[in-house]
């Protein structure tokens, strides 16, 4: 796996980790979660950046943001018991269908 990719499912990582400690801060009354959230997200977009280097922001973007999308809703739904609904799940669904079709036919996505 390119380097840049690994950057970008770090950054990903990152998102996820700083978005579920921003439910779990409790709107930052408490000090861990709160902390977490400013690393993940300063962590997420430094690994974002490194990903810049190589691969078109917009790529770089859809890519980061859709995922964390799915992660998080995947989050919200197995630890924070948050339901998901047929037109939400389909909805995911063509977001990591979009998320394929960029990585596998786009000829701006480095391989």
């Amino acid at each position: 796996m390119p380097v840049h990719y690994i950057y970008l499912v770090l950054a990903v990582a990152a998102e996820t980790v700083g978005t579920t400690a921003l439910q779990a801060s409790h709107q930052f009354t408490r000090l861990v979660p709160s902390i977490l959230v400013v690393v993940g997200y300063g962590l997420a977009f430094f690994l974002m950046a490194q990903a810049l280097r190589v691969m078109p922001v917009g790529v770089v973007y859809a890519i980061w943001s859709g995922l964390g999308i799915v992660f998080i809703a995947a989050i919200g739904y197995f630890v924070f018991k948050q339901k998901l609904d047929l037109p939400a799940l389909l909805g995911l669904a063509m977001i990591v269908g979009g998320i394929v079709v960029i990585h596998l036919f786009s000829s701006t996505s480095t391989h």
